[in-house]
């Protein structure tokens, strides 16, 4: 389960957002670098569909050929690409008729497909998303049509966001803003399908912050729209760019303010923080002490470099902390021998490893054989004594007999 930690900027962080939730994370560091209302409980719409997206990629294979039933008709209201009872297509183009043009239609047939009813599937959006952390969320459908428990947060949309980039399946068809579905065995032509998402390609201009600029957004590649009447415009935008990984997510907006809402995010985002190298590998620490070591101590060094997205005023303020482990003989080369901790404004941001460069045996417990070898020149210090001792008192003794002999007793 990943819980994002909050960020503090020194600044003022009023973005002017005409949605009513909104949040802006640091995909890496997993910091929110700005929220607004972000545990805020409203309606999804179609961002529903990451969820749906995501398991379906995970659970299905992409060849697999789904028929479309009788209910799944019924049961379309909204945005769909008119499929039809008996219909086969590739499980591969109904998730882009999901993803791309946000299809309900497609979005039912996935979940039958996947679980057998709909109803079951729904029931693996919800255990998905709370393994994520998505704790605030409830699902009723797979496409996001309102209902009244069908709720998020942007908080939430964010880690499910985060989750379905990090697959690469999911990443190529969300960066995508039209797709061709081949003719079927129901349909004699070809439907060319094209996203609402035009941050990835719109010329169309908006005002951000009295500035006129185009709506797309260069670095974004993803992810998805949403939009009912109960819930407003809501988008879901993954950026990637120049060291920047984010994810903005904006929620009840209102017609072209949505895309204005995220470009305020995304330069919000951009602007104000950077992502910078605040520790370096191989850096040497300190030699540590090793206790009954061959060597009495081992050089550490950091294992890794480190990167954090900081605030580009306050780079030069981070701190180290360094923490030595208690070490003992034997250390091999890599053991991790102690951390070193990275604290901005006193909170605690990062932290890397300390390893050993290179290994020390204990030392050895000696046997009575080395206890008597490295003894040695005491034993032949005391023979040579003795033996010294031995002829002075024989020459003592023959001297004796050789007075008596001459003198008498």
């Amino acid at each position: 389960m990943v819980i994002l930690s909050t960020y503090s900027p020194s600044y003022a962080d009023d973005l002017n957002l005409s949605g009513e939730s909104a949040i802006l994370i640091d995909v890496d560091t997993l910091e929110i670098l700005y929220s607004k209302n972000p545990h805020q409980k409203l309606y999804p719409a179609s961002t529903t569909k990451v969820m749906t997206g995501i398991l379906a990629i995970e659970l299905g294979n992409m060849d697999d050929i789904v028929t479309v039933d009788q209910e799944v008709v019924d049961l379309t209201d909204g945005s769909h690409i008119a499929l039809e009872p008996g219909e086969e297509l590739s499980l591969e183009h109904l998730i882009n008729a999901l993803l791309i043009e946000s299809a309900n239609d497609a979005a039912l047939a996935i979940a039958k497909h996947i679980s057998g009813s709909i109803d079951e599937f729904v029931k693996l959006m919800n255990e998905k998303a709370k393994a994520i952390g998505a704790l605030n969320t409830n699902f009723v459908n797979p496409n996001g049509l309102p209902h009244e428990e069908h709720l998020s947060t942007a908080y939430d949309l964010a880690l499910m966001a985060k989750y379905a980039m990090e697959n690469e399946t999911f990443r190529e068809i969300v960066k995508n803003y039209t797709y061709t579905i081949p003719i079927t065995n129901k349909k004699s032509q070809e439907r060319n399908l094209w996203s609402a998402n035009r941050l990835l390609y719109s010329t169309e201009r908006i005002n951000v912050n009295g500035t006129q600029t185009t709506i797309k957004y260069e670095g974004v590649n993803g992810v998805k729209t949403g939009y009912t009447i109960a819930a407003g415009q809501c988008l879901v935008t993954s950026y990637e760019k120049d060291g920047h990984k984010l994810i903005a997510v904006v929620l009840k907006s209102s017609g072209k303010n949505i895309y204005s809402d995220v470009h305020k995010l995304l330069n919000y985002g951009t602007n104000n923080f950077e992502k910078v190298k605040i520790g370096y590998g191989n850096k040497f620490i300190d030699n540590f002490p090793v206790e009954n070591g061959v060597i009495p101590f081992v050089a550490g060094i950091t294992k890794s470099d480190t990167y954090y997205i900081v605030e580009k005023s306050k780079v030069d303020l981070i701190e180290e902390k360094i923490t030595k482990n208690t070490l003992e003989a034997p250390i091999s080369k890599g053991q991790v021998i102690g951390k070193v901790e990275y604290y901005l404004d006193g909170r605690k941001i990062s932290e890397t490893d300390i390893i050993s460069t290179m290994d020390i045996d204990l030392i050895p417990v000696p046997t009575l054989l080395d206890k008597i070898k490295s003894k040695w020149y005491l034993i032949v210090f005391l023979l040579l004594f003795l033996i010294r001792l031995w002829n002075l008192n024989r020459r003592r003794k023959r001297y004796r007999r050789r007075r008596t002999t001459l003198f008498g007793t």
